[in-house]
């Protein structure tokens, strides 16, 4: 398992320009917005302004190849995070070496901030499951700004109490739900980046095999096999060598 690579300074990343009408062939092509999916995710969209660009004035692009570690469990917290492209998998590994998959982060979803209110170490580890391109916001930056702007914690808080909320919610579900429900809302919200990305941006596609599902919401292989073909017939959902295509999301999001 790799070590994450050093961070990539890359302050105020360019804005998308548009190519002019009836450009020559010698025209250069517009320059993407490598931060695209950050400026877009939900949370930091309704930032306040200073709040956003002091992000982006503050941050760093770090890269990650497919299998990399960015910081394991008990690691130093070092700041945070935010997938630009790419997916990270956060997980668990105990003693005996079995790990167990938590989530499966998708471009525009922020991570990391729970040591930044406690100070404490990483609680678990982080992996990047393709190709991923991060933006990372150092801790003393954090601290810094935070001491300069203390209305400024209302925001993460914020960001924490969104993923606390979730977290009642699919303890709430294993117990209420049947497996094709859970499996069902559990799609759905990857496919919105656990609530980071709005409805017009959420994915289409989740690269997660049944395994890994079935690891993650605690339930047997055959188990959600059995549920994903039922999912199929209900034309909710099409699988894929190695993924899932969402039909409904809607639907697949209302199920009970």
């Amino acid at each position: 398992m790799g070590v994450a690579s050093p961070p990539e300074r890359h302050h105020r990343p360019p804005r998308p320009q548009p190519q002019p009408a009836g450009a020559g062939p010698g025209t250069r092509p517009p320059v993407e917005d490598p931060l695209a999916a950050v400026r877009a995710g939900a949370w930091f969209s309704q930032l306040p302004p200073a709040l956003r660009q002091a992000l982006l004035d503050d941050g760093s692009i770090r890269r990650l190849v497919a299998g990399e570690t960015l910081f394991a469990r008990g690691d130093r917290f070092d700041g945070l995070f935010c997938v630009a492209s790419g997916t990270m998998q956060i997980h668990a590994s105990g003693e005996s070496g079995k790990a167990a998959l938590l989530g499966l982060l998708e471009p525009g979803t922020w991570f990391g901030e729970i040591c930044l209110f406690d100070g404490l170490p990483r609680t678990h580890d982080a992996r990047a499951v393709s190709a991923t391109v991060l933006w990372h916001v150092p801790r003393a930056s954090l601290e810094r700004r935070l001491v300069q702007q203390p209305a400024w914690w209302q925001a993460f808080g914020q960001l924490l109490a969104a993923k606390t909320r979730q977290a009642f919610n699919y303890v709430e579900e294993a117990q209420l739900l049947p497996p094709a429900a859970r499996i069902a809302r559990r799609l759905a919200a990857i496919a919105h980046g656990y609530g980071n990305l709005p409805q017009a941006q959420a994915t289409q596609r989740v690269r997660i095999p049944q395994e890994q599902l079935a690891q993650m919401l605690g339930l047997s292989r055959q188990t959600v096999n059995h549920a994903l073909r039922e999912l199929e017939t209900r034309g909710l959902l099409r699988l894929e060598y190695g993924g899932i295509e969402l039909l409904d999301l809607p639907a697949l999001e209302a199920l009970n």
